[in-house]
């Protein structure tokens, strides 16, 4: 089999219907799978979706489960992968798509021939887009103890001098290289997976797609941002955190520990406290110019006090 096409849906089942019906113009029934992953919704997800795939007659490429447990977006994708290998044999690539997505033109064959082409790349992602077309940053750096004192201060000077270690850099018009790309559209050759493994199941929601592709970089495989492959993304549909209205809400506490595990993991206890305290820095910078200019704060509610609870002091917050 070529390529398995992982959706996973929470509470977002329309979504999920219409990004289905964005594959079917573009799936090779022949070589090609799309396995739908409901992560406990409990509310009726689970039969909306499979209703769509026999009534739409894509039953012959497409399923839909139920998940274990809504163990978050790693474990959903985890779940999808095994069982895409346990119902339809082995695939050469595996694409994890979100269901807040449409896959516009030929964004599929055009990521397959991208990494048909380029033996060495083993994960690659596309351009995703606002519904006007307006594209969103999806190719990233990895962070850093620079790159989190500048997303804390947000000041013009130190962002220019900080340049080169800025996580989400303007976005290109041509494929390049990248630390890490959005897991909303992201595939993977198999022997990625071969050699390192699935997600990391520890993160419950964000940051698992950033930990997935710096493992791949430290095994020697490139990541490249691919703009021809483009994919309408309806950001934070599931979660309400991104997007237009994430300033209306906290970030949940699951955000910081995601962070917090991925420094510590990779970079040790050490690093993470210093990066830690350079984002506190950095922010205290954009709190006292905010103070002084007299303008309002664009953070979501209480991010230094989630920041201090989660970040710092180690607190759990709830599973989701």
């Amino acid at each position: 089999m070529r390529l398995l096409i992982v959706i996973v849906n929470y509470k977002t089942a329309g979504l999920t219907v219409d990004c289905l019906e964005s594959l079917a113009v573009q799936i090779d029934p022949s070589v090609d799978r799309v396995v739908a992953v409901d992560n406990c919704s409990e509310d009726g997800s689970l039969e909306f979706i499979a209703k769509a795939l026999l009534e739409k007659g894509w039953s012959d490429w497409g399923v839909v489960e139920q998940a274990p447990g809504n163990d978050g977006f790693a474990a959903g994708n985890n779940f999808g992968i095994k069982l895409g290998g346990e119902k339809f044999g082995a695939f050469e690539y595996t694409l994890l798509l979100n269901p807040d997505t449409r896959v516009l033109d030929q964004g599929i064959r055009t990521l397959v021939d991208f990494m048909e082409q380029h033996r060495e790349v083993g994960i690659a992602g596309s351009r995703l887009e606002n519904p006007d077309g307006t594209p969103r940053c999806s190719a990233f750096r990895f962070a850093s103890i620079a790159s989190e004192f500048e997303r804390g201060a947000r000041l013009g000077i130190i962002t220019r001098l900080l340049r080169h270690k800025v996580v989400a850099p303007e976005v290109r018009d041509e494929p390049h290289r990248a630390g890490w790309v959005a897991g909303a559209s992201m595939i993977v050759r198999q022997r990625v997976f071969d050699d390192i493994g699935l997600m990391d199941t520890a993160y419950f929601l964000y940051y698992e797609e950033t930990d997935f592709c710096l493992l791949a970089h430290r095994a020697g495989w490139a990541c490249w941002y691919v703009p021809s492959s483009r994919v309408t993304h309806l950001v934070g549909q599931s979660t309400g955190v991104t997007g237009v209205k994430r300033t209306l809400k906290p970030l949940p506490g699951y955000w910081y520990e995601s962070r917090r595990r991925y420094f510590r993991k990779n970079h040790g206890r050490v690093y993470a406290w210093l990066a830690d305290l350079a984002w506190l820095s950095g922010h205290l910078i954009y709190r006292l110019k905010s103070l002084l200019l007299r303008t309002p704060r664009e953070d979501p509610p209480n991010m230094l006090g989630g920041f201090l609870r989660y970040a710092l002091l180690g607190k759990r917050g709830p599973a989701s």
